[in-house]
């Protein structure tokens, strides 16, 4: 339940986000302060009713046990689907703030709905405000998509969906995104980087092809979130840090952009982006704060699916896919580094999370048992990457010199091997740490070297 302090903190903090929510009609709706303000409130709802609804979710079944602890206590489990749930809310009552001006101050919703228009103006061609229903279109397509991953993802916490069959779960719910991508942009064109001009051209029509590829980066990013998980607070923190990255990225196009024409194309994508991940930062906040260690709920998949959908969604619908996938370089890295598990080329557990030592209270990479010898040519490999200056993974073995077991291939494994074991905290800060030290130097050499491979920036 909430302490006395808590209640009135975010009872406090909800009245203020009200006031300012009222505040913004007394303009042209500030659809960027509303949004905060909403943020706000999001944060004060998932925060109590993760506190509200712990015992219900363990009342219901909906609980796992944290293998990491010495006495392994129960806590709620699929408690991210709570904050997917408050994301949606709040996205659904935040519809009006971006398009206040178009429905209320520009059009004739508002003070001029009786006004009578001149005979002179008609014949002058004045051209009247039109409603940007495209904007419109890509708003409620990212909404349906979210609604339609947070219930595949719901269902996957409930059923325990294998992985061969929930892998292409987020292409199912990125079809109505897709779908308004093609009809309202329809955009295939890439462009070609200066030294292969020469070649190709200035830019390559990749027609469908274009589509597979942002079906696969909405496949990719919350099944790469969902694969670098496993202790307390990984799959919320790396979302959060992927989100601050993207928000950081937003800010530096806004202020880069020129100012003619105005707005510029930039402007309406970017400003979409901030909407979508200033509420997420919240509710994720509100998630982090119990899912950290030691953690007193477990986010589930319904998270991984919700998160890594959310960043698919603005990469695509902000145009800045490539962009978004900078920000996912160690997922990425985890992902290359899992596949000769992931294709069992090396046996493949169904849980790879490191291993706890509850003797010394420490995480250790965990193992994978072989219980069949690897063939000569994969034991040697094997043996050499065990042998690196800076080793790829550790491996045991028996008399004969058979490899009998190795470390599973897990960015956090790999940590372990690098750094020895570690406590469970210490570990995640780690990982998180290299990834934002990662996202920083790739959003750098984004925005400060990209005219140096491309003729232009889509800033400009």
């Amino acid at each position: 339940m909430l302490s006395r302090a808590e209640s009135l903190s975010l009872l406090t903090l909800s009245i203020a986000c009200l006031g300012v929510l009222a505040n913004t009609f007394n303009g042209e709706g500030e659809p960027l302060i509303a949004s905060l303000a909403f943020s706000g409130i999001a944060f004060s709802f998932t925060y109590c009713l993760i506190q509200w609804l712990g015992q219900t979710f363990i009342h219901a079944g909906l609980k796992g046990r944290d293998m990491s602890k010495v006495r392994k206590p129960e806590i709620p489990e699929a408690m991210g689907g709570v904050g997917a749930v408050v994301y949606l809310l709040i996205l659904i009552f935040f519809i009006p703030f971006p398009f206040y001006k178009d429905i209320v101050a520009a059009t004739s919703g508002g003070g001029s709905r009786d006004v009578t228009i001149s005979h002179e103006l008609l014949n002058s061609g004045r051209v009247l405000h039109r409603f940007p229903h495209s904007k419109l279109a890509s708003y409620l397509s990212a909404l349906m998509s979210l609604q339609s991953v947070v219930i595949l993802g719901i269902a996957d916490d409930l059923f325990d969906i294998r992985w061969r069959h929930k892998l292409f779960i987020p292409a199912v719910a990125s079809i109505p995104m897709l779908v308004v991508y093609f009809v309202d942009y329809g955009v295939t064109n890439v462009v070609v980087p200066l030294q292969l001009e020469h070649y190709f051209g200035t830019l390559i029509d990749l027609g469908w092809i274009y589509y597979a590829y942002m079906a696969a980066v909405a496949i990719f990013c919350p099944n790469s979130i969902n694969i670098l998980a496993g202790i307390n607070g990984i799959e919320v923190s790396q979302s959060l840090v992927i989100a601050v990255l993207l928000l950081v990225n937003d800010g530096l196009s806004l202020h880069s952009a020129p100012a003619v024409p105005y707005p510029h194309p930039a402007t309406d994508p970017h400003l979409f982006s901030i909407y979508l991940l200033l509420p997420f930062i919240a509710v994720s906040v509100a998630l982090w704060w119990h899912n950290w260690y030691p953690a007193k709920i477990f986010v589930g998949d319904t998270y991984c699916y919700f998160a890594g959908m959310v960043f698919a969604i603005v990469g695509i619908l902000g145009h800045f896919s490539k962009t978004l996938l900078l920000t996912f370089i160690p997922q990425i890295l985890n992902f290359l580094y899992s596949a000769p598990q992931l294709v069992r080329i090396i046996p493949c557990p169904r849980h790879r999370l490191p291993h706890f030592n509850s003797r010394t209270g420490l995480m250790e990479p965990s193992v994978t048992t072989w219980h069949q010898p690897p063939g000569k040519v994969l034991t040697g490999v094997l043996k050499a990457l065990a042998s690196l200056p800076i080793p790829l993974l550790a491996i045991k073995q028996d008399d004969q010199g058979n490899v009998v077991s190795s470390s599973n291939l897990t960015l956090l494994n790999l940590w372990l091997v690098w750094f020895g074991p570690q406590r469970e905290d210490r570990l995640a800060m780690g990982v998180i740490g290299s990834q934002v030290c990662i996202g920083f130097i790739a959003l750098y050499t984004r925005h400060k070297l990209a005219l140096l491979v491309f003729r232009e920036d889509n800033r400009r």
